[in-house]
């Protein structure tokens, strides 16, 4: 396995909010990964886990939602490591607009 993608999105929401935009939005993080597809998502607590398979893999990702800020992790196996910098700079620069 490679490096897990890690970032942190501030927002000013509060945890409740935060939630309720990601919940709507969840199928905006598919665009994400090149090709993606969610396909499967589930939340325990403050936190959303959920799979996009692309190109025949598949990463796994979870979404920690504290009172100020998202923390995000995504898994990418070998193959989709290639994209790992590009996904990076989508979330930073599309994550945001989530949580708007």
């Amino acid at each position: 396995m490679s490096e897990p993608v890690e970032l942190d999105i501030a927002h000013s929401l509060g945890r409740d909010a935060a939630k309720a935009r990601i919940a709507g939005g969840i199928a905006k993080l598919e665009g994400y990964i090149p090709g993606g597809k969610v396909t499967e998502h589930r939340w325990d607590g403050d936190r959303l886990m959920f799979n996009v398979a692309a190109m025949g893999q598949r990463a796994a990702a979870t979404v920690d939602v504290l009172e100020d800020k998202v923390h995000l992790r995504v898994e990418l196996p070998p193959f989709l490591a290639m994209f790992a910098n590009k996904i990076r700079d989508v979330l930073g620069r599309e994550g945001p607009k989530l949580l708007k």
